[in-house]
């Protein structure tokens, strides 16, 4: 069988993680199965969907690197794949049933319906529709609609039985069609809803799998038996588990940032955010936790996904950016730090190219996030240095580090070739003079030129600020130490 898979996000706000992880579940299906990847936006609900969601989703696709093979702008034989081109097809689609006696028009109004559920609720009954509508004959009908009423289509269900399938990640589902209602196929205003859209196009779309997070799965009897009024072969249904907070709820804003975008913003890159998402709920030998996207295509299959909630922890999110961030050669890890830099409005042009990549080389391992380079390396990118209070209370209390930081400030005056090992040589060797270990002097001048007491090495953070400024910065130093140290004067 030829697999054909589609995402098809609601364009009402940003992409989050859980639809994040489906499209990429979604993604890897395909790829692992040689089949098409369909792009399908259902923008049915004309007053929350936007333009500028759809923007956004297309965009943190691609930067996941999840490229569709039909759907908008790449286009397909199966289009169009906004919902909102195809609702004449979706009314005559509910024509098709009305004829067939399995929708019927229901007249109640919004009022009407409230006012039934909440005497449900009174009695103790389950809410759902009591189908007063199923029974009207055409004289009935007729009087409704001189009333100036615009019916709704509502689906006739089956009186009684089941609806069973065999989920490939949940094994058996089964539900009983007394827990059902006769649930709405078109609104008043003649839109679709989810339900019957999604079989719709699912069925044009000679979509094979669906796979979709576990909320659905009371959307799935429904679906199943307008697929039977149709008479069409459904696709296979997968539903994966759902995602949750550190605190065993339901992931949602309060738990952090919730977007694909915002963890970009916060410096996660595209190969760490997928390493990540695909780990939610799918494993492969239970030892290996690193993949690229590349492996993932070749290793990837619903067979090893749970049907156990995942929990976003995201302490592990961070170790796994780390581990990739590592993983990149200089050249590359330079170029996403200095256009993350870029997005946070540094000016790249202050310095050349070998700069940024001294830069990024200087803060080393300690790349978890791309943030970091902006919190480690904020010594070299701000002209005011902002000290820890801790690290200088800290240098207050040692005896005669005003003195030392001065002569290491002419020391670097004077070092005409200036490199990481005339530095080094600079400040051991002043070390010695003074008779003091070399690491004494090295911790005091850390804190006078980065403003902490951990940041890059200290010949690293020497080189990059340059002469001037590493020397500005010593005796800076020096002097608030003579000014406010009680060893000043001793």
């Amino acid at each position: 069988m030829s697999v054909r898979v589609r995402f098809a996000p609601s364009p009402t706000g940003h992409l989050h993680v859980g639809g994040a992880r489906t499209a990429l579940y979604n993604y890897l299906f395909a790829r692992a199965n040689r089949g098409v990847f369909v792009l399908r936006v259902e923008d049915t609900d004309p007053v929350r969907s936007t333009d500028a969601s759809v923007t956004g989703i297309l965009s943190s696709l691609r930067w996941l690197g999840l490229h569709w093979d039909e759907g908008p702008e790449a286009g397909g034989a199966h289009g169009p794949y906004f919902q909102s081109e195809r609702r004449a097809l979706y009314g005559e689609r509910a024509a098709e049933l009305v004829a067939a006696g399995r929708a019927y028009p229901c007249f109640c109004t919004p009022d009407e319906l409230r006012q039934r559920r909440e005497e449900q609720f009174a009695r103790g009954d389950s809410p759902r529709y009591d189908g007063r509508c199923r029974g009207l004959d055409a004289g009935a009908r007729a009087r409704l609609e001189a009333q100036g009423r615009a019916p709704a289509l509502r689906f006739a269900l089956p009186e009684s039985g089941a609806v069973a399938w065999d989920d490939v990640v949940r094994g058996s589902v089964s539900f009983q069609t007394e827990v059902l209602e006769d649930f709405v196929v078109l609104r008043s205003d003649g839109l679709p809803t989810y339900n019957f859209a999604c079989v719709v196009d699912d069925h044009g779309m000679e979509i094979s799998h669906v796979i979709r997070g576990d909320d659905h799965i009371s959307n799935t009897p429904r679906q199943l038996l307008t697929y039977q009024a149709f008479g069409w072969e459904p696709p296979a249904f997968a539903h994966v588990p759902m995602i949750l907070g550190p605190d065993g709820t339901r992931l949602s804003k309060r738990h952090g940032a919730a977007s694909v975008a915002a963890y970009r913003d916060l410096g996660y890159i595209p190969a760490a955010m997928v390493n990540f998402l695909v780990l939610l709920g799918w494993a492969y030998d239970g030892k290996t936790e690193l993949f690229t996207l590349e492996e993932l295509e070749r290793l990837f299959s619903l067979e090893r996904v749970g049907a156990n909630p995942a929990v976003f922890n995201l302490e592990k999110l961070e170790w796994v950016n780390g581990q990739h961030l590592k993983r990149l050669p200089l050249e590359e890890r330079t170029r996403l730090v200095t256009e993350f830099l870029a997005r946070r409005g540094h000016d790249l042009a202050r310095h050349p190219a070998g700069w940024w990549t001294a830069f990024t080389r200087a803060i080393g391992d300690r790349l978890k996030t791309l943030a970091d380079a902006e919190s480690y390396g904020a010594f070299a990118l701000q002209d005011a240095l902002e000290t820890d209070p801790a690290a200088w209370a800290e240098l207050l209390e040692r005896a005669g580090v005003g003195p030392r930081l001065e002569a290491l400030a002419a020391r670097l005056e004077a070092d005409a070739e200036f490199s990481l090992e005339s530095l080094e040589r600079a400040t051991r060797g002043l070390a010695a003079e003074l008779a003091i270990k070399a690491g004494e002097l090295m911790s005091a001048a850390r804190v006078a030129l980065t403003g902490r007491r951990i940041a890059p090495g200290l010949f690293e953070v020497m080189a990059l600020l340059g002469r001037v400024k590493a020397a500005a910065r010593l005796r800076d130093a020096a002097a608030r130490w003579s000014a406010q140290s009680p060893h000043a004067s001793t």
